[in-house]
Formats: structure tokens, C-alpha cells, sequence
């Protein structure tokens, strides 16, 4: 993304993100979108943990460990993350381990999120790295994207649904075996 004005790319690239966190959706994960850019090197990742059925598989982790393969270092000192939500806990130790230089995100996460939501890690003066933190572009609209999400998992929850209604439940499970 070559846009002169840094407003405008972190609204852009924002904007992929969510793009990707409806990807997320669609595959039955939480909506979460990732973009890494460091240089010319720029990757994009979602939430995967249902589809990997791994707990670390955020996002921002996954973009992570393809970026430190792919530059051969674990060091992304000159990295950027742009994600659609604040960082949770694991994700924001792990861009400090990584010594990330910025991050910009779009919803806050009151709830889990570790740049002051429900935490304050990424400013932390016992931290060894300080992260650039930009939040807030294009709030709104991640924000409604994760809130239908989580309307509509509530909904087939009480109908007695999975997000994915072709899977059986946990009980439809144990009750048929």
C-alpha cells in the first residue's frame, strides 16, 4: 500500500482486516483479521482456532510465526499489526516478545483485551518493549461486526444450534454415541 498519508493506510489496511475477520465469521471463528507488514513484506491471517482447533491460533499469533519463518528472525522490530480488535493477552506478550514496532487496532475489547480494556500489558512499565499503540480506526464497524457475531451465536445458542447449524451440538453428540 503506497498511500503517502498514514491516516489513510492504517484505514486501509484496517479495512482488509475486517474483510478478513468476515472470513473469519463465515468459517465459524470468532471475527478477527490481521495484517503484518514489515517492508515489502506484508501477510494477513484470521482467527482459526475452530478450524485448527488450536487455542493459540489468533490472528495476530498466527501472522507471528509466519512473519519470523519468513524473515528467518524472531526479532520484528520494523513490524506493523493491524487487527480489527484489541489484543488479547497471549497476543499482546507475544508482539512484545517480538519486539513489534507498532500496532494499530480497531475495537476495544473491555472484556479481554490487553491494551486497556481488561489489561494494560502493551504499556506496562515492567515490560521489556514498548508498542506503538494506535486504536479506534474504523471502531465502529468492527465493533458491529463482532456484536452481530456474538448476537447471532447467542441466538442459536438458545435454539440449541451451533454457529455452524450442520454440526451437532455437544449434547446432540453425547446423546447419539
Amino acid at each position: 500500500m503506497e498511500d503517502s498519508d498514514p491516516a489513510l493506510r492504517d484505514e486501509a489496511y484496517i479495512r482488509r482486516a475486517i474483510a478478513l475477520a468476515g472470513a473469519a465469521a463465515r468459517a465459524g471463528d470468532v471475527p478477527v483479521g490481521a495484517i503484518l507488514v514489515s517492508g515489502d513484506l506484508v501477510l494477513e491471517a484470521k482467527n482459526e482456532k475452530e478450524a485448527r482447533r488450536d487455542p493459540t491460533a489468533h490472528a495476530e499469533m498466527l501472522l507471528l510465526r509466519d512473519a519470523a519463518r519468513r524473515l528467518d528472525a524472531w526479532r520484528l522490530s520494523e513490524a506493523t499489526i493491524y487487527v480489527t480488535k484489541e489484543p488479547c493477552l497471549m497476543c499482546a506478550g507475544a508482539m512484545i516478545a517480538a519486539r513489534i514496532k507498532r500496532l494499530v487496532y480497531a475495537a476495544r475489547d473491555p472484556k479481554g483485551g490487553a491494551d486497556g480494556g481488561a489489561f494494560d500489558v502493551l504499556r506496562s512499565p515492567q515490560t521489556n518493549h514498548r508498542v506503538a499503540v494506535d486504536r479506534g480506526v474504523l471502531e465502529a464497524e468492527a465493533a458491529a461486526q463482532l456484536q452481530e457475531f456474538f448476537r447471532a451465536r447467542r441466538a442459536a445458542a438458545q435454539e440449541g444450534k451451533t454457529p455452524d447449524s450442520s454440526q451437532p451440538t455437544a449434547l446432540e453428540r453425547w446423546s447419539s454415541g
